[in-house]
């Protein structure tokens, strides 16, 4: 029985064997394909973590030589309140920018995924915070959220709006909050985009089927669009998680990690014991903190949902 017939009879399809050649041919096209992002992947990511790796073992102050310091480095850092602190900030920061970036860029991703015109105006609008620098928006904003003279302050003095009057970037109740809404304002955009290409992939045969069988537009998202939306999720809640553990610019300009420790972020903490105290072997230990971090909630992600085996792109049908 051939294959195409043992389908049309509803049989198994059995497979053709593949010799040994073929497959070492196969795998050295696949090694060939991959290897310029295998290069690239190594020079800027391997290497300079191993030299961090390395530095943190060792006293360094840039000017003088480097003196070996075992693990003295990384004991400081076990007794460190001020890196606990500034590691806890940086993790409710990736929380809170997941928890709110999440559900806004996908429902907006599935929003202007539509065939309607305006929407695609829409989406114009929307990407325009992710079309600027973060510098130049956090100036921006630095100047609208000026206490005495900034944007706010003028409107509230002048419709004597007196709840917007706030001390925006200088309280420690809300200054952190206001830096998570930043980012998300900027940010969002970008998971959009990522939410719109995965909607507009799932084929429309599935919600005609739903929509046969008698499901709600709730049901037919619960059933069809969220199962379909997996690995999107999977993609998008990486890229949130591990890009919020790096945030520095926004912080530096708008906080400088205040007021006090509010916003002070572990990369923050980084910046100050590296380039302020020239402390560089310390600084490394925190650089490869965060990198480990990283790599964990990566991997975590991809283990946990099953997004390494792609096993179906038909999840999910009603």
């Amino acid at each position: 029985m051939t294959a195409s017939s043992a389908v049309l009879a509803g049989g198994p399809v059995t497979r053709p064997a593949v010799s040994r050649p073929v497959r070492q041919q196969r795998f050295r096209a696949d090694i060939a394909g991959i290897s310029p992002t295998l290069v690239l992947y190594g020079v800027f990511i391997v290497v300079p973590m191993l030299v961090a790796l390395f530095i943190s073992f060792t006293r360094w102050n840039v000017v003088g030589s480097l003196q070996w310091a075992g693990f003295a480095n990384w004991s400081h850092f076990f007794s460190d309140p001020v890196a606990h602190h500034s590691l806890l900030v940086t993790l409710e920061l990736a929380g809170l920018s997941w928890l709110i970036q999440t559900p806004l860029a996908m429902a907006l991703g599935i929003f202007i995924a539509g065939t309607q015109r305006y929407r695609a105006l829409y989406a114009s609008l929307y990407l325009l915070p992710l079309l600027m620098s973060t510098a130049g928006l956090a100036l921006m904003w630095q100047g609208v959220l000026e206490p005495t003279f900034g944007g706010l302050a003028s409107l509230a003095s002048s419709l004597h709006m007196s709840f917007l009057d706030q001390n925006y970037l200088g309280s420690t109740s809300i200054t952190f909050f206001v830096i998570v809404a930043l980012i998300t304002w900027q940010f969002v955009p970008f998971h959009m985009l990522i939410y719109q290409a995965g909607r507009r992939a799932i084929p429309a045969e599935l919600y005609d089927a739903a929509k046969v069988d008698g499901a709600s537009i709730r049901q037919a998202f619960r059933h069809v669009t969220l199962p379909q939306l997996r690995y999107t999720i999977v993609t998008s809640s990486t890229l949130i998680i591990v890009g919020s553990l790096t945030y520095f610019d926004i912080i530096y300009i708008l906080t400088l990690g205040g007021p006090g420790d509010t916003t002070r972020v572990l990369a923050m903490d980084m910046y100050n014991v590296g380039f302020m105290q020239t402390t560089f072997g310390y600084a490394s230990v925190l650089a490869v903190i965060l990198g480990l971090i990283g790599i964990i909630v990566a991997v975590g992600l991809v283990r946990m949902t099953g997004f390494g085996t792609m096993q179906s792109t038909q999840e999910g049908m009603f």
